[in-house]
């Protein structure tokens, strides 16, 4: 399939600005996932899935549930071993070591702290928890995890409990008992699944910044589209146990692979197009995107609500009749019904609410082609 947009600064979630810069990542490879299947029972989850982690990234794995992100994650781990394939640590093929043996860190969704234990035993606990010859003297811990606490900015929270704390704090703990191994990569599975919106907000932010300041290679785990384009370094989209696609988040945002990450990332209206003579053409008139090069005959266009505009008759690619407006995250949006049956939604410009019934055309202005 041939994915083609007019407009390389249209995104595929929401309109952007230029990405920020994020923490300096290297072009070495901490982590190699090399043709890894995975079934459970009957169910295959992971199909060859090939994957490579870059040393210091924050690397998003994205996906509907289902899509195999938190089994890969586990395999990565050595929680869950994999039916074929590899996986390499820096060069080292660890795929039959197990999981205290591969210097990795966790957090999930549900913060697994020990509820008998304070704060700071908490995030001693890796280190406590090592044989005697591997094991830091006191001193040495007790100085590790006051770096921890400050890190976080929990300085004065050690000889708490975790009863005391709130849901975003008990991640912080969490975040940093599992750094305080110095692991060789972080795991985080939905780590901020289990909070409200506004905690989930100031935790990307707040994590953000500790990846800019350990560097420490990190791959996360979400289905929170905002989520990973926030964080990520890099975003590796799954779908039904696939690597669809794998880049930056404007690269996965401006250029789509496929028409799943672009359904993925926001939302879309197909529309049966034509190509010809590298244009493309709905309802016999010509758009404003161009066909990919040896692309001829039926196609899908792909277009999101902000790459269309109201026009008259005689400019529109699409009629319909107004079902309803209202405003939606400080946008205004308009549904509309279409003679095929088929509903699909504008945003306006202004605030202005159109009558129910009106009937209005829409000039496409962007969009995405890949062959049928």
């Amino acid at each position: 399939m041939s994915p083609s947009s007019s407009n390389p600064s249209s995104s595929g979630a929401t309109p952007t600005t230029s990405r920020r810069a994020h923490g300096v990542t290297s072009n070495s490879t901490a982590i190699r996932v090399e043709s890894v299947s995975k079934t459970f029972d009957t169910a295959a989850v992971l199909h060859g899935l090939s994957l490579d982690v870059r040393a210091g990234e924050l690397l998003g794995l994205l996906g509907p549930s289902g899509s195999g992100k938190t089994t890969l994650l586990r395999i990565i781990a050595g929680l869950d071993r994999p039916d074929s394939g590899r996986i390499i640590f820096g060069g080292d093929d660890a795929t039959r070591l197990p999981v205290q043996e591969r210097a990795v860190g966790f957090v999930f969704q549900h913060y697994a702290l020990f509820k008998h234990m304070t704060v700071a035993d908490n995030i001693a606990y890796g280190l406590n928890a090592r044989k005697r010859a591997e094991r830091p003297a006191k001193a040495d811990i007790k100085k590790r995890v006051g770096d921890l606490l400050d890190l976080i900015k929990l300085s004065n929270f050690g000889d708490r409990y975790p009863s005391q704390l709130s849901g975003g704090q008990r991640q912080r703990i969490a975040l940093a008992r599992a750094l305080a191994v110095e692991p060789r990569v972080l795991l985080l599975d939905e780590p901020f699944g289990a909070l409200d919106a506004q905690v989930r907000k100031d935790l990307r932010r707040w994590l953000r910044e500790i990846h800019d300041r350990t560097g420490q290679t990190t791959i996360f785990v979400t289905h929170d589209q905002d989520e990973a384009l926030e964080l990520s370094d890099r975003v590796a989209v799954l779908d039904k146990g696939r690597l669809e696609q794998v880049g930056t988040p404007d690269e996965v945002q401006e250029h789509p692979a496929s028409p799943t990450v672009l359904k993925f990332l926001g939302d879309t209206i197909e529309v049966e197009a034509i190509a010809q003579g590298g244009r493309v053409l709905v309802n016999g008139r010509d758009t404003p995107v161009p066909a990919p090069d040896g692309l001829v005959g039926p196609v899908k266009l792909y277009v999101r609500p902000w790459q269309l505009q109201f026009a008259d008759a005689h400019e529109a690619h699409l009629e319909g009749f107004v079902r309803s407006s209202y405003r939606a995250q400080g946008r205004q949006r308009i549904e509309i019904d279409r003679p095929n049956g088929k509903l699909l939604v504008v945003e306006a410009s202004d605030n202005a609410r159109l009558a129910a019934g009106r009937p209005v055309g829409l000039k496409i202005n962007n969009g995405y082609v890949f062959s049928e």
